[in-house]
């Protein structure tokens, strides 16, 4: 299991959903949970038992195993040693392997054997691994051997498929777009290696957007069905079930300080996996849409930081472009915020990885931009999302502590009001910082502990760009911004900063001192 904080990434869950009554309608005068409303909501199919359900699907879910080869790397320095203490003869050690497994859940999707789980669930645990086989054991605990047919990590889904010889129980997806919050749902999977356990619990939000980072922070995929239902390690890649019986989610994750259930599960809805298990079980790759762009939802100082923003929980702020990919191509500029794309609004629960991501690759789409306080659109096609070791490496930089400056550089120059104070950038301090010798701006050597900047993490060695969108190159220019920003009234000023080792500039939303 993947640990973030609070966030057990790709590794749990079980839940499903299913409405069971219709709203009835109350007066401005009557409480919406006065008794005689309450009693005729009541539905006369809410379970007394959820046993019939679970003996009707159960023979539908699987436990999934593998083994995997571990490559061990022994100390290079062991065979020195013996000769310094007296094992003389004695060879360096090489590599070793060590076996390892790992536990899951799936569900049969076919009569002929198709299954789907987590991807996770298959994977390498780590990239010194790689997996033997795949074992898939039935209720009645009868095992057979597993092929991989296709696995998508962006949605974190895989298809297997077995030969059994014979036909095999299977339970159908359900549309999960009907699924509404307190609904009934329950799970079945294999948590903490138990084999097939059921647990039930109510759907306690829908679109859930969480990430490794935690709430806001998911990425394409990241948007889930939210669960109180039980689960823990092993329930991943399990069905989470409605009332009718279908499978309205994958259990994907928990979010929990201790790693175990507290309440806090999720799914990914079928609406988002019926798709790419269609394009897997055909052996196909699944195409994902990409922009080129980092970017983060708005924020209350971001909000405050930019003219036009009308609505905080609306749009997506770009921090950086990919040279080169779709949106530079486009005219995505940095510093821009999406607010629609393809006519999609993007919110907290819609959001751009989201939409992005389920775009067709090839199709020009229009995206609505905030530039400077106006509103543009533009035109972008969308292409091929890379692997994630690719965009690992467009992210690349890696950073570096900033050394005590050299006498020759200007006096320090304090900025009380953001609590932060600036050198002007030397060719010396470039040099240290390893910037390119076109970068412009200031660089932080300080920050009061107390202030908002040094809560956003603004940090000794950083370089600031520009402040509210005008390029800062001095000192002065920079406290110029800083106080023309508190003669308009504004209460936080957007800083343009990069990080050492030229790592791609971001925007950070910062405080004035006192606001």
């Amino acid at each position: 299991m993947r640990y973030a904080y609070a966030f057990t990434a790709a590794l749990l869950l079980g839940g499903s959903t299913i409405a069971l009554v219709n709203g009835t309608p109350v007066t401005a005068q009557t409480a919406q949970n006065e008794d005689h409303v309450m009693r005729a909501l009541a539905p006369a199919g809410a379970p007394v038992s959820f046993a019939d359900l679970a003996a009707q699907v159960s023979p539908a879910v699987v436990n999934i195993s593998t083994k995997q080869t571990v490559k061990v790397e022994q100390n290079p320095m062991a065979g020195l040693f013996g000769q310094f203490f007296g094992r003389r003869g004695q060879q360096p050690q090489q590599p070793s392997t060590q076996e390892a497994q790992s536990l899951g859940s799936g569900f049969i999707v076919s009569s002929d054997g198709y299954i789907v789980t987590n991807n996770h669930v298959v994977a390498p645990g780590n990239e010194n691994a790689t997996v033997d086989s795949i074992t898939v054991i039935m209720p009645d605990r009868t095992e057979y051997p597993a092929k991989l047919v296709g696995r998508d990590e962006a949605s974190d889904i895989a298809v297997l498929k077995i030969d059994a010889g014979k036909t095999l129980p299977f339970v159908k997806l359900g549309d999960s777009t009907k699924t509404r919050v307190g609904d009934w749902v329950m799970a079945i999977g294999n948590p903490l290696g138990l084999g097939g356990t059921v647990t039930s619990g109510i759907v306690s939000a829908l679109y859930r957007n969480v990430g490794q980072g935690g709430v806001d922070t998911g990425g394409a995929y990241d948007r889930f069905i939210q669960t109180d239902a039980a689960i823990n390690q092993g329930n991943s890649g399990g069905p989470m079930f409605n009332l009718n019986g279908e499978v309205i989610g994958i259990n994907r994750a928990i979010l929990s300080p201790t790693g175990g259930s507290v309440g806090l599960g999720f799914a990914t809805p079928s609406e988002v996996a019926a798709p790419i298990i269609a394009q897997l079980k055909e052996g196909k790759e699944v195409e994902h849409g990409y922009l080129g762009i980092q970017f983060q939802p708005l924020s209350e100082d971001f909000a405050a930081s930019i003219r036009g923003i009308d609505n905080k929980n609306e749009g997506a702020f770009v921090q950086s472009v990919v040279p080169g990919a779709s949106a530079d191509k486009g005219g995505v500029e940095a510093g821009d915020v999406i607010t629609a794309i393809n006519g999609q609004q993007v919110t907290r629960d819609n959001t751009l990885a989201y939409i992005v991501a389920n775009i067709p690759v090839g199709r020009t789409v229009p995206v609505d931009v905030i530039r400077n306080g106006q509103r543009k659109r533009l035109n972008v096609t969308i292409s091929q999302r890379p692997s994630d070791e690719e965009l690992a490496k467009l992210a690349g930089g890696d950073e570096q502590d900033f050394s005590e400056p050299d006498e020759s550089v200007n006096e320090q120059a304090a900025e009380a009001d953001m609590g932060i104070a600036v050198l002007d950038l030397t060719p010396n301090l470039r040099r240290q910082l390893r910037l390119g010798a076109d970068t412009q701006g200031v660089v932080v050597n300080g920050v009061d502990p107390s202030s908002d900047a040094a809560r956003k993490g603004i940090q000794r060695g950083i370089v600031i760009l520009s402040v509210d969108g005008r390029p800062v190159t001095s000192a002065e220019a920079f406290s110029n911004a800083v106080n023309a920003a508190q003669r308009s009234g504004k209460a936080a000023v957007l800083l343009r900063v990069q990080a050492p080792g030229g790592q791609q500039p971001v925007f950070i939303p910062v405080r004035i001192q006192g606001d």
